[in-house]
């Protein structure tokens, strides 16, 4: 059957996709960023996933704010780099997997999780980042992806107990899945950061480092941190991190912390990372 034997969070700020592209990763500026991220892609070169269920929020750019799924999953053979106003990224098309895709949203319907189906989709850095970060500059990404896709542009979000929750509920329909799969779980987003108003460039680096520590130390304690709690610690974009909680729901009560990463800043956000293997 299929297993779950990993995950993986990261954040996916844009800027990093334009450094990337620019040809910049080597900078001063951006150096310290990239070099965080090498010993994951060494690890992803040995653990070889067959497929990414790959949690990411779309930025209006293929679901537009007049339709804003709480949830929603990927069923299609493919999807392509969005134009995100600038042109679309130079990296591979992603293949999905339809048939795992089509697995996990049946089970998580039935679970009562009311998923929307996404036949088609363009993705945005929002998954182009962190499969880039991971996986270098490559020709074909080395591994299918089944996207999940979290409102969190629009209020109301759902809670980080709901995505927890969520998390175990897809760790089942993998579980069920008859084919033999290696598969990671990806969250993506995050961390404390703001893009606007009066606290515009808001960086906390005692939430963000607390909350690192929390995935393994004390995961429970981060279902409980609330919609007002993220947006007074870490900024209105910080509710990007109950994401993480449905790769971390995903994983079971204990794992192993094989890579860890945190710097400040990449362009005005904070930039977290981490690597948990399964028990």
């Amino acid at each position: 059957m299929a297993r779950i034997t990993a995950g993986v969070a990261t954040s996916h700020v844009p800027a990093i996709g334009a450094a990337i592209d620019l040809g910049k990763t080597r900078e001063e500026y951006w150096q310290p960023v990239f070099a965080g991220y090498e010993a994951s892609r060494a690890w992803e070169r040995e653990a070889k996933p067959d497929v990414v269920i790959l949690v990411f929020n779309d930025h209006a750019t293929s679901l537009m704010l007049d339709v804003v799924p709480t949830f929603a999953i990927g069923c299609a053979d493919s999807y392509k780099p969005a134009d995100e106003g600038w042109g679309p990224r130079a990296v591979p098309v992603v293949q999905g997997h339809p048939e795992l895709a089509a697995h996990i949203a049946q089970s998580l319907i039935i679970d009562e999780f009311d998923m929307t189906i996404l036949n088609e989709m363009d993705v945005d850095h929002g998954m182009t980042v962190p499969l880039s970060l991971l996986f270098g500059e490559v020709d074909t990404w080395p591994t299918r992806v089944v996207p999940v896709v979290v409102n969190v542009t629009q209020f109301p979000p759902p809670s980080g107990d709901r995505c927890w929750r969520l998390g175990e509920a897809i760790a089942r329909a993998v579980a069920s899945f008859p084919e033999d799969l290696n598969v990671q779980v990806w969250g993506t987003g995050g961390m404390s950061h703001q893009l606007q108003g009066a606290r515009a460039g808001l960086i906390n680096r005692e939430f963000d480092n607390t909350f690192l520590d929390n995935l393994v130390a004390d995961p429970q304690a981060l279902r409980r941190i609330t919609h007002y709690d993220y947006l007074r610690e870490a900024g209105s974009e910080g509710i990007e991190l109950i994401m993480w909680l449905i790769m971390r729901g995903a994983l079971g009560p204990n794992v192993t912390q094989l890579h860890r990463f945190y710097h400040v800043p990449a362009s005005n956000t904070a930039v977290g990372h981490v690597v948990l293997e399964a028990a």
